[in-house]
């Protein structure tokens, strides 16, 4: 008996009932059999080695997918929990997920693990791998499995097996004489996993919560080739001299201070220079764009957030209620419930809208202590929210103007490449059918509009509206959120969101959520790694250091200071009592981008002798004359 296979191509193919994806991918060429990691059977992942019994789709995928990376990245945690396992019998394992980059696994081990103790549990991964083990799924019943790894004595996995309903079955995947609870799919066989490297370890709370006991987790990364492990490294060690962390401290421009709060960060004048430039450009651009300021609060009422459904749905994200006047109040999470009430402040007319209301607001979300990493995410931020209000008539050309707002913003700061994603309508959703329908077409077509590439996350929006998401790509090819366009069906409907229409009724309007830099901090983290501290000109807060051989020449480096200023340039002198080439190492080290250095013969003649930051000595130059440079390059914003 045969089954017909559809492919994504839509061509159909007959195969024999029983057939597996692997069998399948033999039958195309030997090259897809060496490279194939998983198949997605009917919309479902599955081993390679899964019996097909009916007529089915199928779609294989490769290590270059989001599918065959977390299933090879998967595999390897398995692999590495068996390595510890055989080389520390003692330890109890917890969980290992594949992640964004790679693989971790949590273990139960009193004494951390030390460097030395990677090194061997790497090359024992290494010795496994090449024993070709084979994956094993096997379905047994709930209890069966609370019975093996009771036996075993895995009491994380028994704390998970007893949270599972009574009745249900249970797949456990076994290499040799390791077994884990796994709902899979994985590889067929550890050969698969060529290149290892263990990168880490730390401390980690079983589930997350510092009431439990800590636990310690490795780190680790794998690829199909040593020649895709040597690039990850190379590109991880590129990262670690780009980390904002670093060079945020290098640079002066902020720090976090424990005697203030974990994930609450003080901007010193370097970095409070640049976000007050990014500020003004941001409000400048807005004006420009037919927007309107508005400010609103740090705190409000319970009853406020009761509406806006965040206490039933965000609380945990909410820091505890302030008591004042018998009344609680909570600091603001979200900036939106201030603007729909500025809006409901009066009656609206269809003449009045379209509404664009943009707030520099700074809100204030709870995360945990083990989620807190530098600007990326912090506990108190600004948004630069906006929100468009409108009528559907006007809903494609508000977005279209949107969207290109949004990456011409991006472009002045230097970014350049862009990934895009339209997602759309969740099984679990508010709103009625053809707003959402209406909404994502606009979306849609303002992309197509524009030939803006995109990709289509279907089911993957909020409850609450289809959205845009604009990240940026570095040099090392790593993705920064940036831009959101979502819409939002749920809170005009809370708030009571109306117009009065030519008709003379009431109607609702759309409403666009719109961050185009998204966190002001996570923005400025992203802008030091993607720069790598070496800014645009127009952003830098010293854009010339003025430099005297010695102190005979500070009265010429003075004139020449005041005369940058006077003409809009960010500069100072330099009156340490050091050494030119000490200055200028460290102008350098500063990364500000021109060095005047000044001495008797530029004194003479009036003219500075000029470095450029990166690019060493550009001659001498009249002063006037490369004011203007200067100033055509700030004005460039390159």
């Amino acid at each position: 008996m045969n089954i017909n296979i559809t492919f994504p191509d839509k061509s159909v193919k007959e195969y024999p009932l029983n057939i597996s994806p692997l069998e399948i991918a033999e039958s195309i060429s030997s090259g897809l059999v060496r490279q194939v990691i998983t198949a997605k059977i009917n919309d479902k992942l599955v081993d390679l080695n899964n019996k097909i019994m009916e007529d089915a789709s199928i779609e294989l995928y490769k290590f270059d997918s989001k599918e065959g990376q977390e299933i090879y990245w998967h595999s390897t945690a398995h692999l590495l929990a068996q390595a510890v396992k055989e080389l520390f019998p003692d330890i109890k394992v917890a969980i290992g997920p594949a992640i964004e980059n790679g693989f971790y696994y949590d273990f139960d081990k009193e004494i951390p693990f030390t460097d030395d103790d990677l090194v061997k549990i790497e090359e024992k991964m290494k010795e496994l791998s090449k024993q070709n083990l084979e994956y094993e799924r096997k379905e047994i019943s709930r209890e069966d499995a609370i019975k093996i790894f009771s036996e075993i004595k895995e009491d994380y996995k028994v704390e998970l097996l007893e949270e599972i309903p009574e009745g249900e079955t249970i797949s456990l995947y076994s290499q040799e004489n390791f077994t884990d609870l796994c709902r899979g799919p994985h590889l067929p066989h550890t050969g698969k996993i060529k290149a290892i490297k263990l990168l880490k370890t730390s401390g980690a709370y079983w589930r997350g919560d510092e009431k439990n006991k800590m636990l310690q987790r490795i780190y680790g990364i794998s690829f199909p080739s040593n020649k895709e492990l040597k690039k990850y490294l190379h590109d991880l060690e590129e990262a670690k001299k780009r980390d904002h962390r670093k060079i945020g401290k290098e640079l002066d421009l902020y720090s976090i201070s424990d005697d203030i709060g974990a994930g609450l960060v003080l901007w010193h004048p370097n970095g409070g220079m640049m976000r007050s430039i990014i500020e003004d450009f941001w409000k400048e651009q807005h004006f420009k764009n037919g927007y309107q300021i508005v400010y609103s609060p740090h705190i409000g009422k319970s009853e406020l957030w009761e509406t806006s459904g965040h206490l039933e749905f965000f609380t945990e994200n909410m820091y505890q209620p302030i008591a004042v006047d018998e009344q609680e109040y909570y600091l603001k999470p979200m900036n939106c419930p201030f603007h729909i009430k500025i809006y409901n402040s009066q009656k609206r007319s269809y003449r009045e809208l379209p509404l664009r209301w943009a707030e520099m607001g700074t809100v204030y979300r709870y995360e945990k202590s083990g989620a807190l990493h530098g600007l990326m995410r912090v506990r108190g931020f600004t948004q630069d929210d906006a929100h468009i209000i409108c009528t559907p008539q006007q809903l494609d050309e508000e977005i279209e103007k949107v969207l290109i707002f949004s990456l011409e913003m991006l472009k002045a700061f230097g970014f350049k490449d862009f990934q895009i994603k339209l997602s759309t309508m969740p099984e679990k959703a508010v709103g009625k059918k053809e707003d959402w329908d209406k909404a994502t077409e606009s979306l849609r077509k303002a992309l197509e509009k524009y030939e803006i590439k995109y990709r289509l996350d279907e089911g993957a929006g909020a409850f609450y509206g289809p959205k845009i998401d604009i990240d940026i790509k570095d040099a090392l090819n790593r993705a920064w959120q940036c831009s959101t366009i979502q819409f939002d069906f749920n809170l005009p409907t809370r708030f009571n969101m109306t117009y009065i229409g030519a008709d003379n009724n009431p109607h609702p309007p759309f409403m666009i959520h719109r961050a185009l830099l998204g966190s002001i901090e996570r923005f400025f983290g992203t802008l030091i790694e993607y720069h790598a501290g070496n800014f645009p000109l127009w952003l830098c807060p010293i854009q010339v250091k003025v430099i005297p051989i010695s102190e005979h020449y500070e009265e010429y480096a003075e004139k020449v200071n005041n005369q940058l200023k006077e003409n809009g340039i960010r500069s100072e002198v330099d009156h340490k009592n050091e050494k030119i080439g000490y200055k200028i190492r460290e102008a350098e080290i500063q990364k500000i981008p021109y060095m005047f250095i000044v001495g008797e013969k530029e004194k003479d003649s009036q003219t500075v002798s000029v470095r450029r930051h990166l690019k060493g000595d550009l001659g001498s130059f009249k002063l006037d004359e490369i004011i203007s440079k200067i100033q055509e390059e700030i004005s460039e914003k390159i």
